[in-house]
């Protein structure tokens, strides 16, 4: 390994999938609905917040719209 590396030659490239990454944003959810998503993620051995956004995108992808009940 050299002591010393020589970086000016470089030329930096943009990330082409920089706008594919994920944004973290905060949000406001029911305690029951985390304790639910945690148990989930408890059986699958997955972080809960990655079944929330596969949840998520699931809903775009199939176009579902939340039914309110007045």
């Amino acid at each position: 390994m050299r002591a010393e590396y020589d970086f000016s030659k470089l030329h930096g490239k943009r990330n082409p999938y920089a706008t594919k990454l994920k944004k973290p944003v905060t949000m406001r959810i029911s305690s029951d609905v985390i304790a639910y998503f945690k148990h989930l993620a408890g059986e699958m051995d997955v972080p809960y917040q990655i079944l929330i956004n596969m949840y998520l995108r699931d809903c775009v992808q199939s176009h579902r719209k939340v039914g309110w009940v007045r």
